[in-house]
């Protein structure tokens, strides 16, 4: 089915213009997840980038109103019966690129919870590792998912269910540490925040290996190197 989306997006067919909106706010989304990810290490928040966050925040839910509104209107005239399954798709990869604007704009909250940077040690470093791999994937998603390119697909989600694991073990440590409960609450929240982004980004891989009825699924039993693009 992706596939078959993919070739509307390059013709003239009024899905082309939504598959260009959804785009956009991948990209704005990704910028934002960056954004926050060095205002949370760097301790602090210019004033005017939080403000700019928080405008491209704004663009991507309008953005998101946008293709709903055109979606609708597509689904509603006669003969296009045959778009639905791909309106439902899109419906559904753009709720996931709508959350993760929300949680990159929650992620450069956390500094307001401690004013400066988190401390240098294990625990940081390991947070760090996965802001890397998160932000990573983040990167190659897009391309990956516009070219339907199933094998790297499913390495990215392999890596991405890896860090989530990486995410719970990190909660763990952070449950034992002796932080005060300033860096404790920050820590856990930034933690949580990279998981919840982590599974944003893989939701979107899922769409290029799984059918419509399993998007936001991939059972391992059914992702493998042989999978085909549904």
């Amino acid at each position: 089915m992706l596939l078959e989306l993919l070739s509307i997006f390059r013709t003239n067919n009024p899905l082309r213009a939504i598959g260009d909106s959804f785009a956009k706010m991948f990209t704005i989304t990704n910028e934002m997840t960056i954004s926050a990810g060095n205002m949370l290490f760097e301790g602090h928040a210019n004033p005017e980038l939080r403000t700019l966050l928080y405008q491209k925040d704004r663009e991507v839910n309008k953005l998101q109103r946008t293709i709903r509104k055109k979606v609708v209107a597509h689904m509603s005239v006669a003969g296009h019966r045959a778009d639905v399954p791909y309106c439902l798709l899109l419906m559904s990869l753009v709720k996931d690129v709508e959350r993760l604007g929300d949680y990159a704009k929650n992620l450069s909250e956390v500094i307001d919870l401690r004013h400066s940077v988190l401390p240098d040690d294990e625990i940081t470093s390991e947070l760090g590792e996965i802001r890397s791999g998160v932000e990573s994937a983040y990167q190659l998603a897009l391309d990956v998912f516009t070219t339907s390119n199933s094998e790297r697909a499913i390495e990215l989600i392999a890596q991405g269910r890896d860090l989530a694991h990486r995410c719970d073990a990190l909660l763990g440590k952070i449950s034992r540490s002796k932080y005060d409960a300033a860096s404790t609450t920050a820590a856990v929240l930034a933690t949580r925040y990279y998981k919840r982004i982590d599974s944003h980004v893989l939701n979107i891989l899922s769409a290029v290996v799984m059918p419509l009825h399993k998007v936001d699924y991939f059972d391992e039993k059914e992702i493998t190197t042989e999978t085909k693009p549904k």
